[in-house]
């Protein structure tokens, strides 16, 4: 009697992933409000049978028990591991564990990884080339090499026959509910955060990988975190624009506040940016989610960053976005900054030492003593319109 749901997304593949939908946190970082998916993919051909990525450590039990509703662990020929980090490639050594037999395919990158953290012996190891084939029996795996997808040994698998892309953290998304693309209202608004917090750094090598692909006939795309699509060319549409670093009319504005100054500054700056028609999410960073922060950074425009002083610095908060907005390497090609102070300056030239290195073209910056007056609104409207002649004009 079946007990877990292990669907056929195409001929001969099912899907033995899990959910995870009680996760709230990645990496100690990234928040996940609807937690997430490990997905893993077994891939049954005539003669020989293959499972792509596995799972994050704790599920090995439900992995196997999975797996055994469509075939059994001891079957398995190859293991193909995508992508060396641990929530897809714990279970490797599990499965090795369990069979003797199974060779684990990676690229060369992937074969140095998965001796260093798993622990997987060499001569369970064969090393791929990119464009390689194998061949189960009337299913052919293609092997593409993406590196920095977001690790150097990332590779996408691809089944001629059926037209899937296995391509692991590439086209994913953070949620543990629905099982398709097209059961998931707001998919899309998923995907830009996960693209946000993971592949916004590499959007060089995610163009790259968009054009190693372009030609293959991809009926579905099976990601390693989130639904499947089948209807595959939504997702690689907004992949095109957002690899691209295609922005739009929108200014992010995230601040912190402590008695209210920098608050009452960008919202004078927001609201001047609105009359002109601009989108402008506003993020107070002592409750702000940084997922939502990253999504929103995928197609701005603009970022405004707001900051009291703290001891000649920026505030600890704004120290952090600032240090998110130089790793993540946003679009956005203006900025603002806007700082406020009480009995000592210097948070504005922090702000200035930090954000140097990211190339934005800050095109106002303001340090206001205290409240702001109705001097400083008029300066900050000033800089609002010179900002908004810019993000208008700057298509």
């Amino acid at each position: 009697m079946s007990t877990h749901f292990v669907p056929e997304i195409a001929g001969g593949v099912h899907y033995v992933g899990v959910r995870d939908p009680d996760r709230r946190m990645f990496d100690a970082l990234v928040p996940l409000p609807q937690g997430t998916t490990y997905n893993s993919y077994l891939v049954k051909g005539e003669e020989k049978t293959a499972l792509i990525d596995t799972v994050n450590p704790g599920f090995e039990a439900e992995f196997d028990e999975r797996i055994s509703e469509v075939s059994s662990v001891d079957d398995i020929d190859y293991v193909i591991m995508n992508h060396a980090e641990p929530d897809h490639a714990t279970a490797i050594s599990y499965v090795l564990g369990k069979n003797s037999k199974a060779k684990l395919l990676v690229t060369k990158r992937g074969a140095d990884a998965a001796k260093l953290y798993f622990g997987i012996p060499e001569d369970r190891i064969r090393v791929i080339t990119d464009e390689e084939t194998v061949d189960l029996g009337g299913k052919t795996l293609r092997f593409i090499v993406a590196p920095m997808l977001h690790w150097p040994e990332t590779m996408f698998t691809y089944l001629e026959e059926d037209g899937v892309l296995f391509s692991c953290d590439f086209f994913g998304l953070h949620t543990a509910y629905g099982f398709y693309d097209d059961q998931i209202p707001d998919m899309i608004q998923y995907a830009q955060r996960y693209f946000g917090e993971i592949m916004m750094p590499y959007k060089s090598m995610g163009k790259r990988a968009l054009d190693k692909i372009r030609d293959l006939d991809i009926k579905v795309i099976a990601p390693s975190h989130g639904p499947i699509h089948r209807n595959p060319e939504r997702i690689r549409g907004v992949y095109e624009k957002w690899t691209a670093g295609e922005t739009i009319d929108k200014v992010i504005v995230v601040y912190a506040t402590m008695w209210g100054s920098t608050e009452k500054m960008v919202k004078q700056l927001a609201a001047v940016l609105e009359g002109r028609g601009i989108d402008v999410p506003l993020y107070n960073l002592e409750h702000a989610d940084i997922g939502e922060i990253a999504k929103d950074l995928v197609d701005a425009r603009g970022i405004v960053l707001g900051t009291p002083t703290v001891v000649g610095r920026m505030h600890p908060l704004a120290v952090y976005a600032a240090h998110l907005v130089s790793i993540l390497r946003p679009p956005a090609k203006y900025g603002v900054v806007l700082t406020s102070y009480g009995w000592g300056k210097g948070a504005l030239s922090h702000a200035s030492d930090m954000l140097g290195p990211t190339g934005l073209e800050v095109v106002g910056a303001l340090e206001v003593n205290g409240p702001p007056s109705q001097d400083d609104y008029s300066e900050i409207r000033a800089i609002s319109q010179i900002l908004a002649d810019k993000v208008l004009s700057g298509k």
